[in-house]
């Protein structure tokens, strides 16, 4: 890795990717670099917060309310899931239930259960299932 400083240069921070070929990792670290300081307004106790999009473990939708979670707290957010689907990255977040999008690098384990669902532990212990109809595009995306 090579960190070079170029006082001449207009941005404050610039990142060049050299690579051999743009692959599905390339594209990702891409993102991860775009995303390192995007944020998503939230709403706790009646005060507006930016909360870091590598914070969030997952976003619910419930009574025509959508929420997101992180470790410690749970905020309301103003965008509908398939509003967020259209900003978030297909990378690491994915939809796992008609009510639910999920943040895949939260995830702790994966258990396939009886009735074609999947049980999602994440990171904090927290567990959601993963729909049926959800499951060959979880599958598919984690190659599994």
């Amino acid at each position: 890795m090579d960190i070079q400083i170029i006082e001449h240069i207009k941005e404050t921070l610039q990142v060049v990717i050299k690579c051999r070929q743009i692959d599905d990792e390339i594209v990702r670290l891409k993102y991860h670099i775009e995303m390192f300081d995007k944020k998503l307004q939230a709403k706790k106790d009646n005060e507006w917060c930016l909360v870091n999009s590598f914070d969030i473990l997952y976003f619910e939708s419930v009574d025509n309310r959508t929420f997101l979670y992180t470790k410690d707290d749970v905020m309301e957010v103003r965008q509908r899931l398939y509003e967020l689907e259209m900003v978030l990255s297909d990378k690491d977040f994915i939809r796992i239930s008609k009510s639910q999008i999920v943040n895949i690098n939260k995830i702790r384990s994966l258990k396939p259960e009886i009735n074609r669902t999947i049980l999602v532990t994440m990171c904090n212990g927290e567990q959601l299932y993963i729909s049926r109809k959800y499951v060959p595009a979880i599958r598919n995306m984690l190659s599994i």
